[in-house]
């Protein structure tokens, strides 16, 4: 049965072994506060990345889904659906007309590979034709001015809603409202500003602008373009249910044979974890591996310190042992000795941490103009102090575990003995 006082006094007796020897357990310390070090900028890194993700889901919507020729994640094979039909604006209509479940259905037109210009300036962008009621979905959000209406859109006028990316590259000031630009060489006026949507993975999605359906057609026409549906399921727990049902109506409008796969892709938010995914393990792979690099330098050095603390207090474990005490108190002794050692290195490694870690945030977001780090904490997490002196105990406890033994197994004569 475990005495508690033992294990009080062979606290103390570290404690003060430790502090009789206070620079160089300090410097036995070094590889532990790297390992430390690495593991809190990691897990700072992979909840940031986390958050900046969290963030641009939100944005973009849960609940959305978007009916498309294409595959956005680039998954499946290319070349086969690159020989998919377009799909064309009855069919988008057809389904917009059917789904029964959804919130809001939306056909979109692309144009890819557009651009807007103003006097002399230019930016490379995606223009989209849409129906009014897009503003109702994430991406019609306005942070100036506000969308289209109905009558816009049947009139087919010249107005147009730009991404927060070509308000920025193009009207630096902010002043874009009511400013005429040109898309395809046909004026438009500036009627709204979405907010900003995509942060680190997706800034693409700033660099769009959405025009009235029917102006689109006037500016690039509907002829050899595949369209899009958007459709707002209005809650992620009925997502499940749109999907189907959109998957049903749609394989029925293309002629999909029962035994055949789709001939289109149903995109939304998941797809694009894959990637995001890939990331997250980039990190850890590169991470873990200088951790445990930085952790096995560190336990051998703490080792070695053991074996020396061992050996030089010898004669003092002999009287211990010889006036009663028990090996579990010589053991216990050294293991605490030895994890304390490597909490010495966690507690020195926590400024250093923090330090690194607002070094790299200010620098990012003042140096580089790094917006979506705005979403990210500059401090470091709770979790993340608690899981690196979890991990510096158990280091601790490993390395000391061989010398604690030696220890606990000296005869008390021979280590009376011992000069």
């Amino acid at each position: 049965m475990i005495k508690w006082s033992e294990i009080g006094e062979s606290f103390r007796i570290a404690t003060n072994a430790l502090r009789t020897n206070l620079l160089r357990s300090v410097l036995t310390t070094s590889g532990v506060v790297v390992g430390v070090v690495l593991v809190v900028v990691m897990g700072w890194t992979i909840n940031g990345l986390d958050a900046i993700w969290d963030e641009t889901i939100s944005i973009i919507g849960k609940d959305m889904i978007y009916v498309d020729k294409w595959n956005w994640s680039g998954g499946g094979n290319w070349r086969k659906t690159e020989t998919r039909k377009d799909i064309t604006l009855e069919q988008a209509q057809a389904l917009v007309a059917r789904m029964e479940t959804s919130e809001l259905a939306i056909p979109l037109a692309r144009q890819w590979g557009g651009s807007v210009s103003y006097g002399n300036k230019s930016i490379r962008c995606g223009i989209y034709g849409t129906t009014f009621e897009y503003a109702f979905t994430p991406a019609g959000v306005t942070e100036f001015g506000r969308y289209f209406n109905e009558v816009e859109q049947r009139q087919a006028d010249n107005v147009v809603v730009i991404g927060y990316g070509i308000a920025k590259a193009i009207f630096p000031d902010g002043d874009a409202l009511d400013k005429q630009i040109k898309i395809h060489g046909i004026p438009f006026r500036i009627i709204g500003v979405v907010e900003k949507r995509g942060f680190l993975f997706m800034d693409f999605i700033d660099n769009q602008a959405f025009i009235p359906l029917f102006a689109f057609r006037s500016a690039f026409g509907f002829f050899d373009r595949s369209f899009s549906i958007g459709i707002k399921a209005g809650s992620v727990k009925l997502l499940d249910i749109v999907r189907d049902e959109a998957i049903g109506h749609m394989r029925q409008i293309r002629n999909v044979h029962p035994t055949e796969e789709e001939d289109f892709s149903i995109n939304e938010t998941e797809a694009f974890d894959d990637q995001v995914r890939n990331i997250r393990i980039g990190i850890w792979t590169v991470g873990i591996g200088l951790t445990i690099l930085a952790f096995i330098v560190g336990s051998i050095g703490i080792m070695n310190i053991m074996y020396v603390s061992v050996t030089e207090r010898t004669r003092e474990i002999g009287i211990r042992k010889a006036i009663g005490a028990k090996r579990f108190s010589i053991l216990s002794q050294f293991l605490i000795e030895s994890a304390l050692l490597c909490l010495t290195g966690a507690f020195i490694a926590f400024p250093i941490s923090q330090g690194l870690i607002a070094g790299i945030y200010w620098t990012a977001r003042a140096g580089f103009d790094l917006e979506f780090l705005s979403v990210v904490s500059p401090l470091i997490q709770i979790d993340l102090l608690l899981i690196a002196i979890a991990v510096s105990v158990a280091v601790g406890l490993l390395a000391g575990l061989l010398p604690a033994f030696k220890a606990s197994r000296l005869a008390p004569v021979e280590a009376l003995r011992y000069e």
